[in-house]
């Protein structure tokens, strides 16, 4: 086994472990189905065993497969990263970026921050917006590129960060004894609402939707003056608030995944300039991969 393992086709079979579908998978690399099988094929050929295993309609990875994933992020961090380094100084022109602003306060800067200095031609314009927004924005082709945060597969994306979602009080009030239990929550659209309440229905806790906002900066505000509680996963954390466990009678509540959905209408060297930025920015698959061996 001399001869070195393809990086595109390792950027084929990430999509497809994460998004469990060949097809899906297709959209996100934007190849054909045929040509994804094709790659598999000869992924497999070159590693002499199989990675996938057939589950329905699902593609789920063997042992062997999953092996090969951490090892799989990894050297596709790395091309992107010296790809970058020695990057076209030259590009010019706008791309459109979309941000939920609960990750535009933390990560915006030092995203817009260090694709600036690498293309310094460029004109980076940002909206921030709810993911179900931002993805509306892209299918009429109003971005570039967009970053999501979901707990549910929604659409093709690529999925590079994973975060705990956490029940968030204000550490100077009880606001989590107050009964009805005051909530600060998102639209009604908004997954994290839904999951928020059936975990409250389940435990049988009564509560009362007191603030609902679009706006992660408001539910923020609301919880550290003590008004309610919320749903917030681990990056949305501030000083003055208190995560609140199942020793304080709130159930535990799942990941949520951070993503990148990009335009399908057209392909852009920007948007995946800008993507290989915003990877090696927050990516943080590899370390949790790594944290749970």
């Amino acid at each position: 086994m001399n001869a070195l393992i393809d990086v595109d086709q390792l950027r084929t079979f990430i999509a497809i472990a994460e998004t469990g579908s060949f097809t899906k998978a297709a959209e996100v690399v934007h190849k054909t189905q045929s040509a994804v099988s094709m790659q598999m094929k000869r992924l497999e050929e070159r590693l002499e065993r199989p990675i996938f295993a057939r589950d329905g309609r699902a593609s789920k990875l063997t042992e062997d497969g999953e092996r090969l994933l951490d090892y799989a992020r990894r050297i596709v961090k790395l091309n992107i990263e010296a790809l970058t380094a020695f990057s076209d100084q030259g590009l010019t022109g706008r791309v459109r970026l979309g941000v939920p602003d609960d990750y535009a306060d933390r990560y915006l800067p030092e995203i817009m921050a260090r694709f600036s200095r690498a293309y310094p031609g460029v004109e980076l314009t940002v909206t921030c917006e709810p993911s179900t927004d931002l993805i509306e924005r892209i299918e009429v082709n109003d971005l570039d590129l967009a970053i999501i945060t979901t707990t549910e597969s929604t659409r093709p994306a690529e999925t590079f960060r994973q975060e705990r979602l956490l029940w968030v009080t204000s550490a100077r009030h009880p606001t989590h004894s107050e009964a009805p239990l005051p909530l600060a929550i998102g639209r009604p659209a908004c997954a994290w609402r839904r999951i928020s309440i059936e975990g409250l229905e389940k435990t049988g806790r009564p509560y009362r939707i007191l603030y609902s906002s679009g706006n992660a900066g408001a539910i923020s505000a609301a919880v550290l003056a003590g008004l309610a509680i919320s749903v917030l996963p681990e990056s949305g954390l501030r000083p003055g608030m208190r995560v609140l466990t199942p020793a304080d009678g709130f159930p535990e509540l799942p990941f949520c995944r951070i993503s990148l959905v990009r335009n399908p209408h057209e392909t852009s060297a920007l948007a995946d300039a800008l993507a290989e930025h915003i990877v090696s920015s927050l990516d943080n698959l590899s370390e949790t991969a790594q944290a749970a061996e």
